[in-house]
């Protein structure tokens, strides 16, 4: 097992150049600020007599310049901190795999199959499990990367050094290399920007989104890899096929849900960058291989079909003759390698292409990647009949892997828009054009029948007169329909509906997208294809969030399906039907356990809803990284769902920070997809959960009572303006991380501020709320008024998957959470008495929350189980307090220089200036907060 005190070196080491720079490039004054700082911060968690005044008092006494050297400090602390434990993780995942060899690591792709063939599965069993397999990770832009991009390069590289020096046969001066180059880029890393100076564009995000591509296309092919090695360890004599159960999407570009800048020419501009991102990734792959594969047709024969297939599009496509002269005639697989080069190259295309009336794909052009992987089949094929298995096998079966997973779309592309959206611009066409005059005021079952009287929409829309947002809708659906026409079905993954409510808002798509399609009719536009194929329908995703919403999702969605206009629609995709669930909105609007419950249950709800009509039903989950939005492991969260949810398909976010957290570093990204993979083949195949009848009313009661704890906290007198001034929301809203605003609709109130703000600023100040409040009070009433209840509680938690990662999860959060931090933010309000009511009722909270969670556990310590994430949070929390004080002092500073200014009515120019730099002292203090706590929202 590897040693823990190799962690303590590299973090020794990191922390020792750290201070050098300091130092050198601050002063050595600087140094020694930064380590009294940290002495006393430590001495207050140790108890030491005096040490929190003393600790308080010098942080209201710093000066700017002063706290800039200390967040800077304490930031890169923990940036480097960061790195050194994402490095340790590895080490130990290795060691691990070594020590179990020949048994497979646990959760991992091998041990899916190893548990299958204990269970006893047949290969036909398994093929069966594997046949129905589709995971999809789908990347999204949302605002909780608080990193530059350029500063996230710098620790992607510092930790590749810091691996290298893990190499033993490594001599002196490779060793004094290495750490002459990590000084190099602690230095630079200390003299660079930690801020953004602007708002990231749609198009700065989705560059940084295609930035992790490299990474992900290193280890695709090592998870397949590793489920072909299982197959033949387990499953000798059986020639089990592997499908592609592992897809990508993508938000970014095409998430206009509330982002005013996401149009229909930026979603286009996004297709068509995804699709060259895949181009250049085969085009790569093309190289390499055509570096390796030099068979003459003199030593060794090939497949006729390949000679035959070249001399046909010589003659179709002149210039790939003219491409492939220079290749000898000998060397088929060269000339058919530079062939599908030449078809790769012509593939890329413009964003004029998807939004003109009229184009053609070049000559030649593959459409997609299903034309791409029948040319490698047919190349593949000859190398396996003529003895070449292991070129077929190795480096060739590497590249059919990316295309079958990438294909020419890289991810499928989704859209969203909040549905109140739509109503508005469905309204205005109807009323436009003579139908009905307020169509949002009708009741939801007339609404329906005129969507259904009026689809498809057989006349002209006319574009002039109505509004912007009604044409950018219009036009938005035209080039979804083009995408699909031309590119194929796999370019768009879906249209998401965020808070949907009823029928209508489903019907509405349906009716815009209907339109499309006869509007290209009308206009005589073709698909781009070499022929005339019929355009894919458009996946449809209503997305229930709100617990209202989720409650009464079964019966939403019993009606939908039972609208023949809808029901044809899903026919022509094989009666399969994704349905997205927010882990986000719903934990903002009813607390965590009711929005725990709500998600499980619906999910239950919405799959016997969807079998009575004969669907099936693929759940999209909108987890973040955050516990309070439904973040924790990955594959704990998927085992934990409803059994029934659990069929072989699955959809999930990968959210802002999460992003580089699992795909930074390529052992770490194949880690995460293996977990993935044996999370959602074991719990479908291999169904385990023991559940009594009787438990679901026990947490539908418990969630209730958390639901009415939670929302009296929200709803007390007091309690927003008590939210904006002890948290640093203001800041957050104004950090210049996304290209989104932090409100759907610019409302100052609750319900319209986006989660993702709500939970960072919970984070920020060491409350975690979102990730707890409410169950304190639900599990203490059942502790002291219904022992043989209690029990229950208890005895789920230990059989129970679901129970369990709920419990888990807030113990978690519980755990990162500090009462006095967050008291200390709590007296930057201004309303003693409201602050003195809302601060008892989350201290109590906290505490009953704590100890319950404790009994149902065991332990007099929270995490005992998992001594040492229990440990990171011990270390880390005196350098965290520090951060946490400063921000208070400054929040308290910028709102006093605040008040002046707007009581005295004028403002010099030297105020702006000092105002301008405490706002940007806050933001990097945000930034370092965050990553001492290693999450954002």
């Amino acid at each position: 097992m590897v040693d823990n005190e190799l962690l303590r070196r590299d973090i020794r080491m990191l922390g020792d150049l750290l201070g050098e720079v300091i130092a050198e490039l601050s002063s050595p004054a600087a140094l020694e600020l930064v380590e009294e700082i940290r002495r006393l911060a430590r001495d207050r968690r140790a108890g030491v007599a005096g040490a929190e005044q003393a600790l308080a008092t010098r942080i209201s006494e710093l000066s700017q310049d002063d706290a800039r050297i200390l967040v800077r400090a304490f930031s890169v602390f923990f940036d480097v901190s960061n790195l050194a434990e994402d490095r340790h993780r590895v080490r130990v995942l290795r060691s691990r795999q070594r020590e179990k060899h020949p048994e497979p690591l646990s959760e991992s792709v091998a041990a899916a199959i190893q548990q299958m063939h204990a269970a006893g599965k047949t290969a036909a069993e398994v093929q069966v499990a594997l046949d129905r397999l589709a995971i999809e990770l789908v990347f999204t832009a949302h605002p909780s990367e608080a990193k530059r991009r350029a500063i996230r390069g710098k620790l992607r590289r510092m930790r590749t050094m810091v691996q290298s020096m893990d190499d033993g046969e490594l001599l002196p001066r490779e060793m004094s290399r290495l750490q002459t180059r990590l000084r190099t880029e602690l230095s630079t890393l200390w003299q660079t920007d930690f801020l953004r100076p602007n708002r990231p564009t749609v198009l700065q995000e989705v560059e940084r989104g295609l930035s992790i591509v490299p990474r992900i296309a290193a280890v695709v092919p090592l998870v397949f890899d590793g489920m072909r090695q299982a197959l033949r360890t387990y499953y000798p004599d059986s020639a089990i096929q592997i499908p592609r159960f592992l897809h990508f999407g993508s938000w970014i570009g095409g998430d206009r849900d509330g982002n005013p800048n996401v149009t229909f020419d930026i979603t286009a501009q996004t297709i068509v960058w995804l699709r060259d991102t895949a181009i250049r990734l085969h085009l790569q792959q093309c190289r390499q291989l055509y570096e390796l594969l030099t068979i003459s047709q003199r030593e060794n024969a090939v497949d006729p079909v390949l000679t035959q297939r070249l001399n046909e599009d010589f003659q179709t496509w002149p210039d790939l003759k003219t491409a492939c002269a220079g290749v000898s005639p000998s060397e088929i697989y060269r000339q058919w390698l530079t062939r599908i080069q030449w078809r790769l190259q012509q593939s890329f295309i413009t964003a004029d292409l998807l939004t003109s009336e009229t184009a053609e794909l070049p000559a030649g052009a593959y459409r997609n990647g299903r034309e791409l992987e029948a040319d490698l089949t047919v190349m593949r094929e000859s190398l396996i009949h003529h003895h070449a298995e292991s070129l077929a096998e190795g480096e060739l079966q590497q590249w059919f892997d990316l295309a079958r997973v990438f294909g020419l779309h890289l991810t499928r592309l989704d859209v969203r828009q909040d549905s109140r959206r739509y109503l508005e611009v469905i309204s205005e066409l109807l009323a436009h054009h003579g139908v009905v005059d307020d169509f949002a005021a009708l009741p939801e079952p007339k609404r329906q029948a005129v969507l259904s009287q009026t689809m498809p929409w057989t006349k002209p829309l006319e574009f002039a007169g109505i509004s912007p947002m009604a044409q950018e809708t219009l036009q938005l659906f035209r080039l979804l329909h083009k995408a699909n026409s031309v590119l194929g079905g796999e370019t768009i993954g879906g249209h998401v509906i965020s808070l949907t409510h009823a029928p209508s808002d489903v019907l509405t798509v349906l009716w815009l997208w209907r339109w499309a399609q006869n509007d290209a009719t009308a206009t005589g536009t073709k698909p781009l294809a070499a022929h005339n194929e019929t355009a894919s329908e458009l996946r449809i995703v209503p997305l229930f969030e709100q617990i209202g919403d989720l409650r009464d999702s079964g019966i939403t969605l019993d009606a939908i399906l039972s609208h023949p206009d809808y029901r044809e629609h899903l026919r022509r995709q094989g009666n399969r039907q994704i349905i997205m669930v927010g882990y986000s909105d719903s934990t903002k609007d009813g607390g965590y356990l009711a929005a725990c419950w709500g998600l499980y249950r619906a999910q239950s709800e919405l799959h016997e809803a969807a079998s009575k009509h004969g669907v099936a039903i693929t759940f999209f989950h909108g987890r973040g990284g955050s516990l309070g939005r439904g973040g924790g492991p990955a594959a704990r969260g998927i085992i934990s769902l409803p059994q029934v949810a659990l069929d072989g398909t699955l959809r999930l976010t990968e959210q802002g920070e999460v992003l580089a957290e699992r795909y930074d570093d390529e052992q770490i990204a194949f880690r995460h997809l293996e977990q993935v993979t044996w999370a959602t083949l074991t719990g479908s195949a291999l169904p385990s959960q023991n559940f009594d009848p009787a438990w679901p009313e026990v947490v539908s009661q418990l969630a209730e009572r958390s639901f009415r704890a939670y929302r009296e906290l929200v709803d007390q007198p007091g309690f927003i303006r008590f939210f904006e001034l002890a948290t640093p929301i203001e800041e957050i809203e104004n950090l210049p991380i996304a290209s989104r605003p932090s409100r759907r609709r610019g409302e100052r109130t609750l319900a319209d501020l986006r989660a993702i703000p709500w939970v960072f600023s919970w984070t920020q100040n060491r409350c975690m709320i979102p990730a707890w409040y409410g169950m304190g009070t639900a599990l203490t009433e059942v502790k002291y008024s219904d022992r043989a209840a209690w029990q229950i509680i208890c005895d789920m938690y230990r059989q129970w998957p679901f129970w369990q990662a709920t419990i888990d999860n807030a113990a978690l959060a519980v755990a990162k959470s500090d009462s006095y931090i967050s008291q200390r933010y709590s007296e930057l309000t201004d309303d003693a008495e409201a602050r003195q009511r809302i601060w008892m009722m989350i201290a109590s909270e906290r505490d009953r929350s704590r100890q319950a969670i404790l009994d149902i556990v065991g332990g007099s310590e929270l995490l005992a189980a998992t001594p040492w994430f229990q440990g990171s949070i011990e270390v880390r929390n005196p350098y965290i307090d520090p951060l946490n004080l400063i921000q208070i002092e400054l929040l308290r500073r910028r709102r006093a220089m605040t008040s002046a200014i707007d009581s005295k009515g004028t403002d010099t120019g030297e105020q702006t200036s000092e105002q301008e730099s405490l706002r940007d002292l806050l933001r990097l203090t945000v930034q370092g907060i965050a990553a001492g706590m290693r999450t954002t929202g």
